[in-house]
């Protein structure tokens, strides 16, 4: 028994170092993060940030595979080994929403391991240039006078769009279309051309049509007015007090990664949005570093999920 004690201990402490050396090789080998959308998005060009500058930080390729699809990407990096060297961005859909609208997905949002939220950003309402209304209180009239005929473009069921109008709807006692589609830009160019009446998006990718006089942008969803449109009100300023709406972007690790593991994967990734000239980029994208840490990130979905549960149930959004 005392031998059996003995080498039961012995492998024990072998598991151990074996783990805590693990922590300080990682890594050792390319890292993949999973981005469940396509190429060109806010998501893509902010994750792209943040890999290069993990890859120049860790000295190993940090790549990123688009995996377009409302489940794939996630379900992916879910059953992926928890090693670290596959990993998840992503913006709110697949890592919470997705559960509050789908009874059978094929993977477990709750057992994805937050990492760190990468970026936080206002979403702003767009809207086609000749559309005869200049401010919320004039869309809101418009609605009403034409119910049912306003239409509005979303990335989908259970998208930060549609659920950013479906709060609209439900503050102003409105209702619009939806015209869904496979991403932000498809939606946001058929805005510019007119084939639907408004849309909200990030201002990263609605700021410049905007500027150009492609769009009209009518109000921002955060709860202060941001320095890109400075002469743009909130919604809660234009008269829909207690709305918001912001995008974000998280990391996040398949389940049973490794607390050592996750915790060194914040450290580095915490340390490259906090890097001044990474601040810079992503203001220049509209977007404010995220920086959180696990916990904190942790809390930060759950508390997005009782504010978009509340929209979802009253909305009666569904999947078909």
């Amino acid at each position: 028994m005392r031998n059996f004690g003995l080498l039961a201990l012995l492998a024990v402490m072998t598991a151990w170092t074996g783990g805590a050396r693990a922590q300080d090789t990682y890594p050792s080998q390319t890292v993949r993060v999973v981005l469940p959308f396509p190429a060109g998005s806010t998501t893509d060009t902010l994750t792209r940030i943040v890999a290069d500058q993990l890859s120049r930080k860790w000295g190993k390729a940090v790549i990123v595979e688009n995996i377009p699809g409302l489940h794939i990407g996630a379900e992916r990096v879910s059953r992926a080994d928890p090693d670290g060297y596959t990993l998840l961005s992503s913006p709110p859909s697949p890592l919470t929403i997705n559960k509050l609208l789908y009874q059978n997905l094929p993977y477990d949002p709750d057992k994805l391991m937050p990492i760190t939220l990468l970026a936080t950003g206002p979403n702003v309402l767009d809207l086609r240039k000749d559309l005869p209304v200049n401010s919320v209180k004039e869309l809101i009239a418009y609605a009403k006078a034409n119910p049912g005929k306003l239409t509005y473009a979303s990335q989908g069921v259970g998208s930060t769009a549609q659920l950013s109008t479906a709060l609209l709807e439900q503050m102003a006692g409105i209702k619009m279309l939806q015209v869904p589609y496979r991403g932000a830009l498809p939606a946001l160019n058929d805005v510019i051309a007119g084939h639907v009446d408004m849309f909200f998006d990030t201002a990263t990718t609605s700021v410049p049509m905007f500027r150009s006089g492609q769009i009209k942008i009518i109000a921002v969803g955060s709860e202060k007015r941001i320095p890109a449109l400075a002469e743009v009100p909130t919604m809660a300023e234009a008269g829909l007090a207690g709305f918001r709406s912001i995008t974000w972007f998280a990391l996040a690790a398949p389940p049973g990664t490794p607390t050592a593991l996750i915790a060194k994967i914040n450290r580095d990734t915490v340390e490259v949005l906090k890097d001044p000239k990474v601040v810079e980029r992503l203001h220049a994208l509209q977007l404010d570093p995220g920086a959180t840490s696990p916990e904190e990130t942790a809390q930060f979905f759950a508390d997005e999920l009782k504010l978009w549960g509340k929209v979802i149930a009253e909305a009666h959004i569904s999947v078909q």
